[in-house]
C-alpha cells in the first residue's frame, strides 16, 4: 500500500513539474507575442512604424519568428545533454534561461532612448528565448510520458501540453487586467514591462517544484547500462532522420493555427477590424480555456482510441472550421469572434494532446530526448514561426482573410498525411527493459 501511495505522490510531482515549467515558458513566449501585436512595434521600430505601419507589423511578427530558428539549436544541445546526463537537470537550466531573458526584456530601453540598439537587443533576447524553448518541451514531455503507466501515457503526456493554454490564460488575463486598470498612456509608458518582470517570481516557483521531481525511470535504466555514453545526436541523424521529419510534419498545422490565436488575430481584429483590445484579450483567454480542456481530452482519448485516430479527428475539425471561423471573425462582432476561437480550440486540443505520447513512442530510449526535441523544433519553424507573418502578407496581397484559411488548410492536409505515414504508436515499449525483453523474444522466435 505504501509503495502505491509513494508512486502516486511521485506521479503528481512529475505532472506538476512538467506542467509548471511549460506554463512558465509559454507565458513568457506569449507575453511577447501578444505585446508585439499591439504595442512593441511603435516602441522598438518607431521610425518605420510611423512611415509604413504595414511593413512594420510584418517585421514585428518576424521578430516572433526569429526565435524559432534557434529552437533547433536549443533542441540539439538540450537533447544531446538530456540523453547523456538526464532529463531533470536540463529542464531546470532551460527554465532559468527563459526566465532571465524574459525579465531582461522588461528592462530594455526603447528606440526613443537608445535608437537602433533597442531592436537589436530585443532580437538577441528573443534568440535566447528560442534556444531555451527548443530544449524545454522535449524534456518535459519525456518526464511525463516516461513516468506514466503504459495505458495512461497519452493523458500524462497532455500535462506539459496544457502548459501552452495555461500560459496563454496567464498572459492574456494579465494583459487584460492591466489594460483595464491603466490608461493607454500609462500602459505604453511603463505598464507593459510588468508582465515581463513578473517572470522572475514564476521562475522561482517553477524551480522549486522541478527540484523535487525524480529523474525519469527510463534514463535511470540507460545510466545503469552506460547507454548514455553513446553519441545520441549522431545516431539520431544517421538512423532515425525519417522519424524526425515525420514528427516535424505532424506538428506544422497545429502550430500554425495556434499562432493565429496567439499573435495574428489580436493584431488583425484591433488594427484591421478596429475592435477594442481589452475584449479581444478576454475572448482569447476564454478560447485558451477551451484549448486547455480539449488538450487534456485529446491525451485521454488517445489512450482509448489511439494516437492516430485522435490526431485525425482533431485535424479534421481544424480543416472544416477554418473558413467558417474567418467569416465569423470578419463580422467584427466580439461574441462571434469568441465562439469562432473557442470552436477552433476543440480541434487544436485534440491534435495537441496526444503529441507527447506519440513522439515518445516514435523514438528509442537512448535518442528520445534529441529526437522529439528536434522534430518539435523543426515543426515549429515550418508551422508557427512565421504563421503570423505569412498571414499578414497574404492579407496585404489578396485583401481577403480566406487566403489565410486556405493556407492553414493546406498545412493541415500535410500534417494528416504525416500522421497516417507514422501509423498507430499506442502501446509501443518505452522502457529499456521492455525493449530488451521484446528483442530477446524476437531472437528466440527466429
Amino acid at each position: 500500500m505504501s509503495s502505491t501511495v509513494t508512486r502516486t505522490q511521485e506521479e503528481r510531482r512529475v505532472l506538476a513539474g512538467t506542467l509548471v515549467g511549460t506554463t512558465i515558458e509559454w507565458y513568457d513566449f506569449f507575453i511577447f507575442a501578444q505585446l508585439t501585436a499591439t504595442l512593441l512595434t511603435p516602441l522598438f521600430l518607431e521610425p518605420l512604424g510611423q512611415s509604413n505601419p504595414g511593413v512594420a507589423q510584418i517585421l514585428s511578427f518576424a521578430m516572433i519568428g526569429i526565435s524559432f530558428f534557434f529552437r533547433p539549436l536549443g533542441a540539439v544541445v538540450a537533447g544531446h545533454l538530456g540523453d547523456r546526463y538526464g532529463r531533470k537537470r536540463i529542464l531546470v537550466l532551460t527554465l532559468i534561461l527563459m526566465g532571465v531573458a524574459t525579465a531582461a526584456i522588461g528592462l530594455l530601453p526603447t528606440y526613443a532612448s537608445i535608437g537602433v540598439a533597442a531592436p537589436i537587443l530585443l532580437v538577441l533576447l528573443r534568440v535566447v528565448q528560442g534556444f531555451s524553448a527548443g530544449g524545454e518541451w522535449g524534456g518535459a514531455a519525456l518526464m511525463a510520458v516516461e513516468h506514466a503507466p503504459k495505458n495512461r501515457r497519452g493523458y500524462f503526456g497532455a500535462y506539459p501540453q496544457i502548459g501552452v493554454p495555461i500560459g496563454m490564460i496567464l498572459a492574456t488575463g494579465l494583459l487584460y487586467i492591466l489594460r483595464v486598470a491603466m490608461s493607454p498612456e500609462e500602459f505604453a509608458a511603463w505598464g507593459w514591462r510588468i508582465p515581463f518582470l513578473l517572470s522572475i517570481a514564476l521562475i522561482f516557483v517553477g524551480y522549486m517544484i522541478r527540484r523535487a521531481v525524480e529523474e525519469s525511470p527510463v534514463f535511470k535504466q540507460l545510466a545503469q547500462r552506460k547507454a548514455s555514453e553513446h553519441t545520441p545526436l549522431r545516431e539520431l541523424m544517421t538512423s532515425h532522420s525519417k522519424q524526425v521529419l515525420q514528427a516535424a510534419l505532424i506538428f506544422i498545422s497545429n502550430n500554425a493555427a495556434g499562432y493565429l490565436v496567439i499573435a495574428f488575430f489580436i493584431s488583425y481584429t484591433t488594427k484591421v477590424l478596429e475592435m477594442p483590445v481589452a475584449p479581444i484579450l478576454l475572448a482569447t483567454t476564454i478560447g485558451s480555456v477551451g484549448w486547455l480542456i480539449f488538450t487534456l481530452v485529446g491525451g485521454w482519448l488517445s489512450d482509448k482510441i489511439g494516437r492516430r485516430n485522435t490526431f485525425v479527428i482533431g485535424y479534421a475539425l481544424v480543416f472544416i472550421w477554418m473558413i467558417p471561423m474567418f467569416l465569423m471573425v470578419d463580422t467584427g462582432n466580439i461574441v462571434l469572434y469568441t465562439i469562432a476561437i473557442f470552436v477552433l480550440t476543440v480541434g487544436l486540443g485534440l491534435s495537441y494532446g496526444p503529441q507527447s505520447a506519440m513522439y515518445a513512442e516514435m523514438f528509442p530510449a537512448q535518442i528520445r530526448y534529441s529526437g522529439i526535441s528536434i522534430g518539435y523544433a523543426i515543426g515549429a519553424i515550418l508551422g508557427g514561426a512565421f504563421a503570423a507573418t505569412v498571414a499578414q502578407i497574404l492579407l496585404e496581397t489578396t485583401g481577403s482573410s480566406i487566403s489565410i484559411a486556405i493556407y492553414i488548410m493546406v498545412l493541415t492536409i500535410i500534417s494528416v498525411a504525416a500522421v497516417l505515414w507514422v501509423g498507430e504508436t499506442r502501446g509501443r515499449n518505452l522502457h529499456v527493459e521492455e525493449i530488451e525483453g521484446e528483442q530477446a523474444d524476437s531472437r528466440v522466435a527466429h
